[in-house]
């Protein structure tokens, strides 16, 4: 295995390929044993021939996007640890991905926990922060295409009440500013989001608190807004998985 893996990182090393020979010779393996690990290679698809040089194959490129997702995954996972202990919130992140709103990551602690899917966060972003945030980066269109598979519904009784309302408030929103909710996803919880947009992929920060600690909302979306931008360029890649 240790064997196979130091072939991999070789052949990984050479963009435009490598012969069997100088493979050996990199890797100080024996010539008939680099023969026979990269013929099983081959097979197993980590690695393909062409022409007498060596490349990584599908089945190695795959692993190695595999784990740049989850390194990426990671890099989110620390940045919102880090808000959330600096702020002292439940911060979320959340992408709006083939027509259905992704909550990707979620940073809380016991003294201060998330709000909790009760009702399904895809099927009710007209009812919260992080929905409403999303919808108000798409265009018209798209809006009103997502409200034609999950329709306007009370989720409480402040949740907004029908389509048309909801599409004027969208129009309403500021383009970089906070959305603030109160109330219409769960009782007793208020909430804002951050408008984050990279290329064509709308995306959200997002933060929510008890409702007798509500005169922290807005303040706590600023900190986390210029928390954002100070470490959007290192974070572009990450938060575009």
């Amino acid at each position: 295995m240790q064997r196979a893996m130091r072939l991999l990182e070789c052949v990984a090393e050479h963009e435009h390929g490598a012969p069997a020979k100088q493979l050996a010779r990199e890797t100080g393996l024996a010539l008939p044993t680099t023969y026979h690990l990269l013929r099983t290679l081959v097979h197993e698809g980590y690695l393909r021939r062409d022409k007498g040089l060596f490349f990584l194959g599908e089945a190695a490129e795959r692993l190695s996007s595999s784990g740049a997702q989850e390194k990426r995954r990671g890099t989110i996972a620390e940045a919102l640890a880090h808000w959330r202990d600096v702020i002292g919130v439940p911060v979320y992140y959340a992408i709006y991905r083939d027509g259905e709103i992704e909550v990707v990551c979620v940073s809380d602690t016991p003294g201060n926990p998330a709000v909790e899917e009760w009702a399904d966060f895809r099927e009710t972003g007209h009812a919260h922060a992080i929905g409403q945030c999303l919808l108000s980066q798409l265009d018209e269109d798209a809006r009103r295409a997502h409200l034609d598979r999950y329709p306007v519904q009370s989720i409480t009784r402040y949740t907004v009440r029908d389509s048309h309302t909801l599409l004027q408030r969208l129009d309403q929103m500021g383009r970089m500013q906070p959305v603030i909710e109160r109330q219409e996803y769960a009782l007793g919880t208020v909430c804002a989001a951050i408008p984050i947009t990279l290329g064509t992929t709308a995306g959200t920060m997002a933060i929510s608190l008890p409702c007798h600690q509500a005169d922290r909302l807005l303040p706590a979306a600023r900190q986390l807004q210029s928390e954002i931008g100070r470490l959007l360029g290192s974070l572009a890649l990450s938060i575009s998985i």
